[in-house]
């Protein structure tokens, strides 16, 4: 059914401009793979959670906050990098169809649409995202702004089977804010295996990476004066309570911020202050923390150019350009392909 749809929106003969939202997840996917993830994870030794359920509305509210901080650096390196070459991509790619992994509201977005859309080839935006309620709104938003634009969002797990619609003419993928650096080595690979497995030849991947740099330039972005982060971190236990009907005590866990040097990753962990035991009702799992002891809540691995291009090449891409903030603290490259 989704593939009907996709090809219906992307004919370009229609008029009807209304965003189509192409829900591909089933009705309980979120709480049947919330639950999964705590069993698994925090029944593991060490304990983990994906950093995907930081993410509900309060979640999104703080990581909003994040990005604004004098300390975290990502988000206005990478604004600079599509400031100054939005246009370059813009006419390299003559992209036809923008698709988005992850939100597709933010003003990054807004500047490589409106550089796609003065080449006169882009024809359709597809946010693609696992939160249907924000999808809905980007998707909205999008339709008013750029009226000249099929709008079609996609509600999925992209780091899951990944699938995008068919398309007239060149497709890029994008996938912003570093978020590859939170897939551990052999995820990032499947990933992408599975965009470029979702490609054809002349269509483009953007990608964007936080680079390598000084370890206390990178703890500070992820651990603020202001104790944003650290609320952020926190908000994964708010979720397990809310939704799985844990019980939690958010006061007992501090958070941390760890560069591993071996693995060039920054870990963020809650660490228990002290005897923590919870019982996950939702999940039937009691869990017990002893004090000192952490939970993994999400890694973030940094990147280096040759490094990036390997992956790239292993994935059967063939990497195109590499542009650097002024700081070359960030990193945004195309590969194509071919």
């Amino acid at each position: 059914m989704a593939e009907g749809v996709a090809a219906r929106v992307g004919s370009g003969h229609s008029t009807d401009r209304r965003p189509v939202i192409d829900v591909r997840l089933a009705a309980d996917h979120v709480a049947r793979t919330l639950r999964s993830d705590v069993r698994v994870g925090l029944t593991a030794a060490p304990k983990w959670l994906p950093p995907k359920w930081f993410y509900d509305a309060r979640g999104s509210e703080l990581f909003e906050q994040i990005t604004r901080l004098p300390e975290y650096y990502p988000t206005r390196a990478e604004r600079e990098i599509l400031t100054a070459h939005a246009s370059d991509i813009a006419d390299v790619t003559q992209a036809a169809t923008l698709i988005e992994l992850g939100s597709g509201s933010s003003e990054k977005t807004r500047l490589l649409l409106d550089a796609l859309s003065e080449t006169g080839m882009l024809r359709r935006f597809v946010p693609f995202d696992v939160s249907e309620q924000a999808l809905r709104k980007t998707a909205d938003t999008a339709a008013v702004d750029y009226p000249h634009l099929g709008v079609h969002a996609v509600v999925g797990d992209f780091t899951d089977r990944l699938s995008v619609p068919r398309s007239q003419g060149p497709r890029m993928v994008a996938l912003l804010g570093s978020t590859i650096g939170n897939l551990l080595p052999d995820e990032r690979a499947r990933f992408l295996e599975s965009v470029r497995a979702s490609l054809e030849p002349g269509d483009w991947l953007l990608l964007g990476t936080d680079l390598v740099k000084d370890p206390d330039v990178l703890l500070r972005a992820y651990d603020d004066s202001a104790g944003v982060t650290a609320e952020f971190n926190r908000n994964v236990l708010r979720v397990l309570n809310r939704e799985l009907g844990a019980d939690f005590a958010l006061d007992a866990f501090a958070h941390r911020a760890v560069w591993d040097p071996a693995n060039e990753w920054v870990e963020m962990r809650l660490r228990a202050e002290r005897a923590v035991q919870a019982w996950v009702g939702g999940a039937e799992l009691s869990v017990l923390f002893k004090p000192g002891e952490e939970l993994r809540t999400e890694v973030s691995a940094k990147f280096r150019h040759e490094g990036v291009d390997a992956e790239l090449h292993a994935a059967k891409f063939t990497p195109y350009r590499w542009w650097t903030d002024s700081g070359e603290r960030f990193a945004v490259s195309l590969a194509r392909v071919v």
